[in-house]
């Protein structure tokens, strides 16, 4: 690594459906340079979407390469082309859930719990939260596996994982709960500061009596010795002349409109996190696509391209190439505290 991880480490993944493939691959690659399962270098991982099922296979303790498999065997059977798929105006959604839930049951196990990632030892416990939205109270649900509210130390990983891989129209909503970036989690980085400075970095004398008790050894984490890698799952610039713009109908914009919300929240997101907890070392990597991939779109082609950028992207994470210089993005400076 050009600069090495602190001592605590935690992974936040973004939604994409499809594109999770490249978060697969990256991390695969990244094993192989660390010389260890990435499972075992992390303490927290916090997923949105597909993002959900790389951090639910982590707290699994599965391998990059076995999550990578998955990815290219099982993409093109759960997002196969039919007649529900291509007249899914007609229907309420376009996909089944029967192969992806098959799947991780299989892998993750059928019977599996949230609370089941906090139990043992401190070394060995590990903190997984997996988003979703709430259409009955419209609110973010952030599953956790020490929460005893709502059952959500009871919650089985399954149900959480397919619950915040719902993209409505795409997947059928689970129990009244949908995709976790239909809220404002998309990119759930914010999400993952926010429990390093006000949940993990907690002495255990402060934790909360109604959360599940703090694996055995537990240590604090310490902002200052954390962190925090936040990965993209690609993008594709949406950007469009004035004549084009000019040329929309009203039932195009809606798909234009959607982009710009989840871009403006993707960039919120990061702005937030970089602002507000100057103190992690805040690592944001993503590539750019070739082409714009849809989250359904399997095809040979887009699995390659995905391929691609995954090991672009586990060279930036190895070279420490941030979206901030390899973009030119400006960094926020550190808060000076009136104006946060």
């Amino acid at each position: 690594m050009k600069v090495p991880f602190r001592k605590h480490v935690a992974i936040a993944i973004d939604g994409g459906g499809i594109k999770g493939t490249m978060i697969a691959r990256a991390l695969l690659e990244l094993e192989e340079h660390l010389g260890a399962p990435i499972h075992q270098r992390i303490g927290l991982a916090v997923g949105t979407s597909t993002g959900s099922i790389i951090s639910a296979a982590l707290g699994a303790r599965m391998t990059a390469e076995s999550m990578y498999a998955l990815y290219r065997q099982l993409g093109p059977v759960i997002f196969r082309k039919t007649l529900r798929s291509t007249l899914w105006p007609l229907f309420r959604y376009r996909y089944p859930h029967d192969h992806l839930r098959a799947a991780l049951a299989e892998q993750i196990g059928a019977g599996a719990r949230m609370g089941d990632f906090w139990t043992g030892e401190a070394h060995s416990a590990l903190d997984i939260i997996i988003t979703a939205y709430d259409m009955a109270t419209r609110r973010t649900r952030f599953i956790k596996p020490y929460k005893r509210e709502n059952d959500y130390d009871r919650f089985p990983v399954v149900d959480a994982v397919l619950a915040s891989c719902s993209v409505p129209t795409y997947f059928p909503t689970v129990n009244g709960l949908v995709d976790g970036g239909v809220g404002a989690y998309a990119n759930p980085c914010f999400v993952a500061a926010y429990e390093i400075t006000h949940l993990l970095a907690l002495d255990p004398a402060q934790w909360p009596a109604e959360y599940l008790p703090l694996p055995v050894g537990w240590e604090p984490w310490d902002p200052r010795e954390t962190t925090l890698i936040s990965l993209g799952t690609g993008y594709h610039h949406h950007g469009m002349t004035a004549d084009e713009a000019d040329r929309l109908y009203a039932w195009q914009w809606a798909e234009v409109v959607v982009g710009i919300f989840m871009q403006e929240s993707n960039r919120q997101q990061l702005y937030q996190v970089a602002k507000l907890f100057p103190d992690l070392d805040f690592r944001r990597f993503d590539v750019a696509l070739k082409w714009d991939i849809a989250m359904d779109d399997a095809s040979e082609a887009a699995l390659v391209e995905l391929e691609r950028a995954g090991a672009e992207l586990a060279g930036d994470i190895i070279a420490n190439r941030t979206v901030w210089e390899k973009f030119d993005l400006p960094k926020p400076p550190p808060p000076s505290g009136a104006d946060v």
